[in-house]
């Protein structure tokens, strides 16, 4: 699975998950401890916010904080619609995954960024779906092609306040669980 194919299907994933919040649920707790059901949709939008800024090659000074705070206002639902289509359209401009982009970290390539965006995309799906009691929702193509493409990094970022240590599953659980526990999350419990 290409870059943009798993994209795609990841922010359907997360697009299908917020779509079943209700309105009683927004301040529900999430895996994420920090955050309620309406903080993790806050981040989610927040990030596709930025992505035509940093697609278009500006920089993390040239965009500033004009994305910080609650970006979703009194509809959550119509936020995400709109941000994740702009992003989505952004991502799919041709020559969109052959650039360089400014990231907290330095310059780095569209393309590990845009894996890095899949990634969260999905696994935070399955935050906001355990947050409002939704069955798991990522694809196993997309786990599969997460596992093959950032498997690596994940057990480099475990523990640095980016994922929690690993929660063991085993290798012939389904590829969603073993993205999830790579992430610090235990998928079964």
């Amino acid at each position: 699975m290409n870059l943009l194919d798993a994209h795609g299907e990841a922010l359907r994933t997360f697009d299908r998950t917020v779509h079943q919040v209700r309105e009683d649920q927004w301040d529900a707790p999430t895996p994420c401890t920090e955050w309620t059901v309406r903080d993790l949709v806050n981040h989610l939008v927040s990030e596709q916010l930025w992505v035509p800024h940093l697609l278009a090659g500006q920089t993390l000074d040239e965009v500033g904080d004009r994305y910080d705070g609650d970006v979703l206002g009194a509809d959550p639902v119509g936020a995400w619609e709109k941000s994740s289509a702009a992003a989505r359209e952004a991502w799919t401009e041709p020559g969109a995954t052959d650039r360089l982009v400014h990231l907290s970290y330095g310059e780095a390539d569209a393309t590990d960024y845009g894996w890095q965006m899949t990634l969260d995309l999905a696994v935070h799906a399955w935050d906001l779906a355990r947050g409002i009691a939704a069955a798991q929702p990522i694809p196993e193509d997309v786990a599969e092609a997460l596992l093959t493409t950032m498997g690596p990094q994940l057990e480099s970022w475990q523990g640095t306040g980016i994922f929690a240590e690993a929660v063991p599953v085993p290798g012939s659980a389904p590829a969603a669980e073993r993205l999830l526990g790579l992430t610090g999350r235990d998928p079964r419990g």
